[in-house]
């Protein structure tokens, strides 16, 4: 199977015995504080704020890795409230009736001119 996939045997048995890397085992620590400091915020902070929370706590990570975590476990801020309509609901306003017929120039008054 290593000489299908071209990999070495000892990368292969080294996979099989930890398959994270510690990229991804460094991702996975890190995701446990955003989802912390995410949860405190009351689910609004966004990337930069959980970032300068995680700088404060004395992690050390970049703010483009924050933003790749919460993206791929999908973690967003709340973006804005929804608005609330403050028309009045009353009944359907009715046409007040023609009287001019659209004669809007009355035949006793003469234009200026």
């Amino acid at each position: 199977m290593c000489k299908v996939l071209c990999v070495h045997h000892s990368g292969f048995y080294a996979w099989l015995h930890e398959p994270k890397s510690q990229h991804e085992q460094g991702d996975d620590y890190l995701l446990g504080f955003i989802k912390q400091f995410w949860l405190e915020s009351g689910c609004i902070y966004v990337y930069s704020m959980i970032y300068k929370d995680l700088r404060a706590a004395g992690e050390k990570s970049g703010r483009n890795r924050v933003l790749r975590l919460m993206n791929n476990s999908g973690i967003a801020s709340q973006r804005g409230y929804k608005r609330k309509n403050n028309f009045p609901r009353g009944e359907v306003s009715t046409v007040a009736p023609n009287l001019l017929n659209r004669e809007f120039m009355s035949p006793n008054l003469m234009p200026f001119g």
